[in-house]
């Protein structure tokens, strides 16, 4: 059992499957959304290990008599499956009124990508380390596993453990952090965030300061600096996915949805529309949660409808926030080039292609 699977087996004891969590694992056909038979064959994984599939929405049990006793719940108490890989959920958890939105599902790491109704299996995508999730209502979650926050919170983490001082112009305030990069001259240096340098903890700055030096950018002399190169190279690897994806698709994209913990980062969903050149609409921060409820509240007749039903639901109740691009697009430009520059020495130099985190 995947690890939502087994929480629902805990809660139930009824075993299953649920089908978005499970295309993760590379063992479903994004074709025939079921298990990919050839390649367990080929792996000599005996498929009769797992349980059924289950559909977001389809019945999981109802609470187990211990269950029911520990919390004090009435008799009898049904559990939902629900898109149970968290992205899953904040995709439906996204307040798009249009079908040609982006989203970037965005905290710790992004995930960006687009909504589509059948799987890009060319060799290119492949190539450009595009997943093709399962998403609720049949869809399929196209995207890219990138770098986010991550870097911003060890670089904090490092700053505080060293014990700088704001005297030292090395604020360690997110606030005052974020205020400070947003008066930092812009695009001064960009570093890859797909680099896979960048996964591990400890030490983010220096290693930062290290690829500004390979690269022969500027080195970042303060926090502040460090950060807007961090939220400047985010925002590039934002608009790289998104180019990406729509290039591989064939989709035109007219916005681009943050959701996530990523919403409350004011200058990075600045920073995501000026690179793409698009609006980005910030919110809601609870994504995950608020597509998981509305899951279950359909599953349980209480609203009806599909996912733009559901979705102009949240529209008109969660608190949004919209980024319209700003300044010379032409400098984002010559940023991604800088950087595709630096992408190219570092394939060149036997350094590796994007070893994407997992989500």
């Amino acid at each position: 059992l995947l690890i939502p699977d087994l929480i629902s087996y805990w809660l139930t004891g009824e075993p299953g499957t649920e089908l978005t969590n499970a295309s993760t694992t590379q063992l479903i056909d994004p074709l025939t959304r079921d298990w990919a038979t050839p390649v367990a064959q080929a792996l000599g994984i005996d498929l009769s290990l797992f349980p059924p599939l289950r559909h977001p929405g389809d019945p999981a049990g109802t609470l187990r008599p211990e269950v029911l006793a520990e919390t004090g719940l009435a008799t009898p108490v049904p559990v939902t499956a629900v898109g149970s890989h968290d992205t899953a959920s904040a995709v439906v958890g996204v307040p798009a009124t249009t079908p040609d939105f982006a989203y970037i599902a965005t905290g710790t790491w992004s995930l960006a990508g687009l909504e589509l109704d059948a799987p890009v299996l060319t060799e290119a995508s492949r190539a450009a380390n595009f997943t093709n999730e399962l998403g609720v209502d049949g869809t399929v979650r196209y995207l890219r596993n990138i770098m986010g926050l991550w870097m911003l919170q060890e670089c904090v983490r490092a700053w505080e453990t060293r014990g700088t001082t704001a005297a030292q112009a090395t604020d360690t305030d997110l606030t005052a952090l974020l205020q400070a990069a947003a008066r930092a001259t812009p695009l001064r240096s960009v570093v890859d965030a797909g680099d896979p340098a960048f996964i591990a903890p400890h030490h983010m700055p220096d290693r930062i300061a290290d690829a500004c030096r390979r690269t022969g950018q500027p080195v970042p002399r303060t926090p502040a600096e460090t950060t807007r190169c961090v939220l400047d190279s985010l925002a590039l690897a934002h608009r790289r996915a998104i180019d990406d994806a729509a290039r591989l698709s064939g989709r035109t994209v007219r916005t681009v949805h943050i959701v996530g913990g990523g919403v409350h980062n004011a200058l990075l969903c600045q920073l995501t529309a000026d690179a793409c050149g698009l609006p980005v609409i910030a919110g809601p921060a609870e994504a995950a949660a608020l597509g998981n409820v509305l899951v279950q509240a359909r599953a349980a007749g209480v609203i009806t409808g599909g996912l733009s039903e559901l979705r102009a639901l949240l529209h008109s109740t969660q608190p949004l926030r919209q980024y319209e691009p700003t300044g010379d697009h032409s400098a984002w430009d010559r940023a991604a080039a800088r950087l595709g520059d630096a992408q190219v020495t570092r394939a060149a130099t036997g350094l590796g292609d994007e070893e994407e985190p997992c989500a």
